[in-house]
């Protein structure tokens, strides 16, 4: 019997090739784009973000030159609360947090997850770089980095189950360079060929995060005061919501050195500032982890570690408390390690794992 694929398409390149290599592997692919948000609702114009009718239309292009057929799922009422719902309630307790792996975790690889398996489909292909293998020695799947070092995605994929691993397929992660995937997209001549990559957060317009908060929860976030570690008012915020930890830009402020953002005291409103220095941090506390390379282990284990999207990876060790939180440790101090983003753990290509950064000292009070 043919193996059936669900394809997640955005209208990008990526999701098209991807669609594409699926079809030369012989699979019987069908082609999917979830509607995420009324534009309306988020105060965005038509046409202006990654979900518009414009990339629904290039997507439908796509599968109907690659025979397949292609449907459009509203998910707007699961987006609103298992995404922005928990982007607001992130920002408003202090937390900077990352929409983009909510987004992979519940609605790609969750709800589009439970539509493939009430379509019959055997696996789900995103455009991610990334690769998924099977190791027979560990009987477990596994997460790698893609071969594309510059585009790997593996850092927005750790949450990643052994089960959701065993039915998921990322084609790009197996190409050294954007390039060969745009090369592929022009044999078959794809319209989206040459397409720029979408960037930002889909439902903020300009990355304006504070403008969004407001909108969308009808709130007037008050202003309150900057202050500096000894506790000296240096000047006026504009609502707490809109900083967040290494921040230097945008304060508003004339400083005779630069100060960046180090805390936040959501009780008394007021945004810390203090000089680089006081930015570092060897230690992190990470809750709703997920162990992916092999089960929790009941001793520290040597990782490299990233903090942020961008960062670098750098060398720590990781141990498991008696909570069940993790305590990553790591060689150097690390610059504005932020509660609400991720902290992913890797062995080499491997991805060990991952979870939410909860705080940054081993108490694991958190440093908003």
């Amino acid at each position: 019997m043919e193996k059936r694929a669900l394809i997640a398409m955005s209208g990008g390149v990526d999701s098209s090739v991807s669609a594409a290599l699926m079809r030369e592997k012989g699979y019987d692919c069908i082609g999917v784009m979830m509607k995420l948000f009324q534009n309306e609702t988020v105060d965005i114009p038509k046409g202006h973000t990654c979900c518009s009718l414009d990339d629904a239309e290039d997507a439908r292009r796509v599968a109907f030159r690659l025979e397949m057929p292609f449907y459009v799922f509203n998910f707007t009422d699961d987006f609103a609360g298992q995404v922005i719902d928990r982007f607001v309630a992130a920002y408003e307790t202090g937390a900077t947090p990352n929409p983009c792996i909510d987004c992979n975790r519940y609605m790609k690889f969750e709800r589009l997850y439970q539509r493939a398996r009430e379509l019959e489909c055997d696996t789900i292909v995103t455009g991610h770089y990334a690769r998924v293998e099977y190791e027979e020695e560990k009987q477990r799947w596994l997460l790698k980095k893609s071969l594309n070092t510059a585009k790997d995605q593996s850092y927005v994929l750790y949450f990643l189950s052994q089960e959701q691993l065993s039915h998921t397929q990322f084609p790009l992660g197996e190409y050294e360079s954007k390039e060969e995937v745009r090369t592929i997209a022009e044999r078959y001549g794809f319209v989206n060929a040459r397409k720029h990559d979408s960037q930002d957060i889909c439902f903020v317009v300009n990355g304006d995060y504070g403008d969004f908060l407001e909108h969308y929860t009808g709130k007037s976030y008050p202003h309150g005061s900057f202050v500096d570690t000894q506790g000296h008012v240096l000047g006026e915020h504009k609502g707490i919501i809109r900083y967040t930890i290494g921040q230097r830009k945008g304060l508003g402020l004339a400083l005779p050195a630069p100060l960046y953002v180090c805390r936040k005291n959501m009780k008394e409103n007021t945004v810390i500032l203090s000089p680089e220095s006081g930015l570092y941090s060897r230690e992190l506390i990470a809750g709703d982890f997920n162990w992916i390379a092999y089960e929790q282990p009941t001793e520290p284990v040597r990782v490299t570690a990233k903090t942020r999207y961008h960062a670098k990876e750098a060398p720590a060790q990781a141990e498991v408390l008696q909570t069940g939180q993790v305590r990553i440790v790591f060689d150097e101090p690390q610059r504005a390690v932020t509660v609400g983003q991720a902290v992913v753990l890797y062995d080499g290509e491997l991805v060990v794992g991952g979870g939410t950064i909860t705080g940054t000292e081993v108490q694991g009070r958190d440093a908003v």
